[in-house]
């Protein structure tokens, strides 16, 4: 599926994606800057948090709890390597069963599970995304 919206619109993108995926884990594709994170806080307020939602730049996840159960959101950009990710547990958060909301996921490629739903955000312009969510499965 593919959908192209406007900053302003970013709410009715979140109920979009939530109603889409197939899966509990969501692994978001695009440049810096692209609206990743924005997103993700939207989908963390729809799954129910009322908790004020950061991106984990520095602590690579944070965890907010939900009417939804747990969700971790993850933010690989400082990952150097799959062992780095290893050595901080991940495969027990991957295989949780909880909320996985994952920028940067290409950082851990042979890491992710086989199911998951891949969000590609692009820059259209200055003003407009482009959204595509597909099911990767194995």
């Amino acid at each position: 599926m593919e959908l192209k919206y406007q900053l302003n619109e970013i709410e009715h993108v979140a109920k979009t994606v939530l109603d889409i995926a197939k899966t509990k884990t969501l692994l978001f594709y695009g440049e810096m800057g692209v609206g990743k994170t924005t997103l993700i806080k939207n989908i963390v307020k729809k799954l129910g948090c009322l908790d004020t939602v950061n991106s984990p730049t520095f602590s690579i996840v944070n965890e907010y709890n939900s009417n939804s159960g747990l969700i971790y959101h993850f933010d690989l950009y400082r990952i150097d390597n799959e062992e780095e990710a290893l050595n901080f547990g991940i495969e027990d958060y991957l295989y949780s069963n909880e909320w996985i909301l994952m920028e940067w996921p290409e950082k851990i490629h042979n890491l992710l599970p086989e199911h998951a739903t891949i969000i590609t955000i692009i820059a259209s312009d200055d003003t407009f995304r482009t959204l595509k969510i597909e099911e990767k499965i194995i």
